[in-house]
């Protein structure tokens, strides 16, 4: 009888699953195709063979959510009671990390910065509801910090290498442990194996009967292809619990496999064929990716903070830039500021060809002692490069004004060895565009630096004001928690059975042609969210909006959907994962979802908490 009913099965499903996976070949695994099942249904439920295979999807293995009306197992519904308990102490955390050598900088960042995070975490739990929330098992791999990976960050990070992925990881950490989550962390292949050894090995790529072993995965882009390599076919398993790391983000268009080879991307960062919303950003700049972020740490004690107010602003500038080489041919520029104040800089190595002789430079300093020196400086002065660093934010956190060098042409891998061979198209059109857009004057200026007279206008203008320091709050401890809390209890790739953010967010614009849906949201004061694209893609969807399609075709582009307004044509999308805030049609109208979001507080909108 088994054998007859899963033949039945077979037979009966077959044709469903052969048409959905002939369009969307690249969305094949096992955990997807059970996944439409359990949303949407078996296509013949009046099949004796349709209860056979619920039970079995429902009840044996993790694909599904069980019946209500199948006993429950007594380990389940004790885990499902174990609920999460915010933290107001590091001792396990610290206990955990002091293993690892490679984790001493952000082991030492968590502990300078221990007490404003408790501090956040209780204010969070008497602003919102912490309560009734499932403790998660989390898995933390920081490939970066692999031997494997050969980038010695971790070495480095004392004698001036690049912080900013590690500031990154620690408040992640940080937040996970104080918001009450079970986390192991791991940065060696060694430990990815050991934690995830009940399913390596695992040839067939069956589930595992039983508990999960994780239910959300913190990994960059190096420890992506590790973990995969680690799996092996038990991979497709875990691909909807994964959450990337991915400073500069990835694009929906480097993100789709065959799309990306399609149209010649050679990136090595790319086609992972994920839900673009799974790639975690240093800023917001990738609407369709998510906004994790960082602190903007203050590196001052409570005698400190007493002091700091005393200090006096001098006739100063200091410039945003640690290396010699990002000096060269800004002399000119130098000198419009310099003949209105001193210039100063904290540029490290013996090498100083580049920088004018009237710059008193510090040299590298400490946290604490760049804070003095900000709190008595006017004007921050970028150069032009790093890009998009956490240096202006916290600048402007300590009173200064950040002079942000404008991009025009603006930026991009088209123009610029930078970013070439980056999963994304984003055009910078500044040296930091979240100050530029999300900020603004009288906090931040941004103007060309080859313009004498734009420059000249603005060190004068920022001369003769007063402005108070100013840190938007998703750049602080609470900010953060209250972003990453957010996400844990409402993202879900995995099941996707909630809608979120509300669909009360949407807000519809039409691009005009050439234009893209985050400009088109930007210059409305509203950000694109790629998760209403699927409310939009029917010709019934549009009437509420007036745009009325008396023809309409399927295409796989990021472009879609679109909308000819002199032939009311409509071009919907046939292929979910290219739903692309990013992207302008040259002829056609782009549909567009833009949502509202919480001032100081970009990846939220207002119905969001």
């Amino acid at each position: 009888a088994g054998t007859s009913s899963a033949s039945s099965l077979a037979t009966s499903f077959l044709p469903f699953f052969l048409v959905f996976f002939f369009f969307f070949p690249h969305l094949w695994s096992p955990q997807i195709a059970f996944h439409m099942l359990c949303a949407y249904g078996y296509p013949f439920e009046d099949e004796p063979a349709y209860l056979l295979w619920k039970i079995y999807v429902f009840q044996v293995e993790n694909w599904c959510p069980h019946l209500p009306w199948r006993a429950k197992n007594p380990y389940e519904e004790a885990d499902h009671n174990s609920l999460a308990e915010i933290r107001t102490d590091f001792n396990i955390l610290y206990s955990m990390m002091k293993k690892h050598e490679e984790f001493r900088w952000m082991r030492l960042r968590i502990r300078r910065m221990a007490d404003a995070w408790i501090q956040a975490i209780k204010s969070l739990a008497e602003k919102q509801n912490l309560e009734k929330r499932k403790r998660k098992k989390v898995l933390v791999h920081l490939g970066l910090l692999t031997k494997e990976s050969g980038f010695k960050i971790a070495e480095t990070a004392f004698s001036g290498g690049p912080l900013g992925e590690l500031v990154q990881w620690s408040d992640l950490i940080t937040s996970l442990y104080l918001l009450g989550h079970d986390i192991r962390i791991s940065a060696s292949l060694a430990e990815l194996k050991e934690i995830m050894k009940k399913v390596v090995g695992n040839r067939s790529g069956c589930p595992t009967v039983g508990d999960r072993i994780v239910e959300l995965i913190y990994i960059d882009i190096v420890g992506l292809a590790q973990f995969k390599k680690t799996l092996g076919p038990s991979w497709v398993h875990y691909q909807c619990m994964l959450r990337v790391l991915d400073s500069f983000g990835t694009e929906p268009e480097f993100n789709h496999a065959n799309y990306a080879q399609s149209k010649g991307h050679k990136t090595p960062w790319g086609k992972w064929n994920l839900n673009p919303q799974q790639f975690y950003t240093m800023f917001p700049h990738t609407p369709d990716n998510s906004f994790l972020g960082f602190v903007v740490e203050q590196h001052l004690n409570s005698s400190d903070i007493h002091h700091i107010n005393e200090i006096k602003r001098q006739n100063q500038s200091l410039v945003y830039g640690k290396v010699d080489s990002f000096w060269k041919n800004r002399k000119i520029y130098l000198d419009i500021i310099h003949t209105y104040m001193e210039v100063h800089a904290t540029v490290y190595g013996s090498s100083t060809k580049n920088i004018p002789s009237y710059v008193k430079n510090h040299g590298i300093l400490s946290g604490r002692d760049l804070q003095f020196l900000l709190r008595e400086t006017k004007l921050f002065v970028g150069l032009g490069f790093p890009y998009e660093g956490p240096a202006p934010l916290e600048a402007i956190a300590n009173g200064c004004a950040f002079l942000n060098p404008k991009f025009n042409p603006p930026k991009s891998s088209k123009n610029t060895d930078f970013f070439i061979g980056k999963p994304t198209l984003r055009e910078l059109t500044s040296q930091h565009p979240y100050a530029e857009v999300f900020i603004g004057r009288p906090h931040v200026w941004t103007v060309n630096l080859n313009n004498q007279e734009e420059v000249e206008d603005a060190v004068k203008a920022i001369l003769n004001q007063k402005i108070e320091p100013y840190m938007p709050y998703e750049f602080t401890c609470e900010g953060m928690l209250q972003r990453i809390n957010a996400f844990i209890e409402k993202q879900d790739f995995c099941h996707g059975q909630v809608m979120w953010p509300p669909l009360s967010a949407l807000q519809v614009k039409l691009a005009e042609p050439g234009q893209s849906c985050k400009q088109v949201c930007q210059e409305n004061q509203l950000i694109c969210e790629p998760s209403f694209f699927q409310h939009l893609n029917k010709d019934k969807d549009l009437l509420k909006y007036e745009v009325i399609c008396q023809s309409s075709e399927l295409a796989k582009d990021i472009l879609e959907p679109s909308y000819d307004p002199k032939s009311k044509h409509c071009v919907f999308q046939g292929d979910l994962l290219l739903f692309s805030c990013a992207g302008a049609h040259p002829r056609h109208r782009r549909i567009c979802p833009c949502r509202d979001f919480i001032k100081g507080q970009v990846a939220l909108c207002k119905d969001c908490l």
